[in-house]
């Protein structure tokens, strides 16, 4: 049997995520040059989450591992 997730393990990466794309939105909406760089990479991580994630073998069934 393995050990129930604590709250902070279940949702660190979604909050992380979401975090970064809340920079990202804002980094696109507010600056320019350097703004655009950041803007780019916070929304490209959790594309690259989604899409790593969906080609995982577990990641299409739900489970985890």
């Amino acid at each position: 049997m393995s050990r129930p997730l604590t709250a902070t393990q279940i949702w660190a990466a979604p909050l992380a995520l979401g975090l970064l794309s809340i920079v990202g939105l804002v980094a696109a909406l507010m600056a320019d040059g350097i703004g655009d760089i950041v803007s780019w990479i916070a929304l490209g991580v959790p594309a690259a989450a989604a899409l790593w994630f969906a080609c995982t073998p577990g990641g299409r069934n739900g489970s985890i591992g």
